[in-house]
């Protein structure tokens, strides 16, 4: 039984991003975020259950990648194409928006025939880049329409597809050990972002993502 765990935490990761996607194209007026959301912390949990009980396996890693495609590239995708399909009236920009899609896909594939990004990433890991763009339509009321005009749209489009697959190195999330000096970038992450979501709430998710990628240049710089 609990060989089979982490593939059904994954699974439940799938069915989030295509439930998603049900609701976006029905406009049931359930925000595509909160999808990603429960998706993120399946796709957590997958892991870090298949490496506490010691099962995980090639299945499970390809598994992981399939849902992944859904839930962090195809449910983005059309969050942007519907955004980008707000603000213009042109039939074809819209579809720009599936960029994301193609690129979450290339960038998957990459990662599972990486080696070398066991400990970090080498560009932006697909829940973080799911995180920022379906956030967008979350912030609106707040920062208003200057955002959301089609050449800004498609810009962010392309800047995070790019991002996707570069050779950028980006931190992960996991920890071998608590001490500070092996895990300063990570600790003035966490306690960055729980700052910014106490004050700024819903606002502070691109923002925290952001910080994310800054605090990677940032280490790399100094670690280099």
């Amino acid at each position: 039984m609990k060989k089979n765990l982490p593939n059904l935490l994954t699974c439940c990761n799938l069915l989030c991003g295509s439930l998603g996607i049900v609701f976006l194209l029905e406009d049931r007026g359930v925000p595509a975020a909160y999808f990603v959301w429960a998706a993120c912390l399946f796709d957590f949990f997958d892991g870090f259950s298949a490496r506490m009980l010691k099962v995980a396996s090639p299945i499970g890693k390809e598994l992981d990648s399939l849902a992944d495609v859904i839930s962090f590239g195809l449910l983005p995708a059309m969050v942007m194409y519907k955004l980008i399909g707000t603000t213009t009236t042109s039939d074809l920009l819209p579809y720009l928006g599936f960029l994301v899609a193609v690129f979450s896909a290339v960038r998957l594939a990459i990662f599972n025939v990486d080696e070398t990004q066991r400990d970090s990433f080498k560009g932006l890991n697909t829940p973080a880049n799911s995180l920022f763009i379906t956030s967008l339509p979350l912030i609106r009321p707040q920062v208003g329409d200057w955002l959301y005009q089609p050449w800004m749209l498609i810009a962010i489009t392309i800047v995070f597809s790019l991002l996707l697959v570069s050779r950028i190195e980006i931190f992960a999330l996991k920890f071998k050990n608590f001490k500070w000096a092996e895990n300063r970038v990570r600790f003035t992450f966490l306690i960055l972002s729980v700052l910014l979501l106490a004050i700024l709430q819903v606002l502070a998710i691109p923002l925290i993502i952001i910080l994310y990628i800054v605090l990677s240049l940032g280490d790399k710089a100094l670690s280099g």
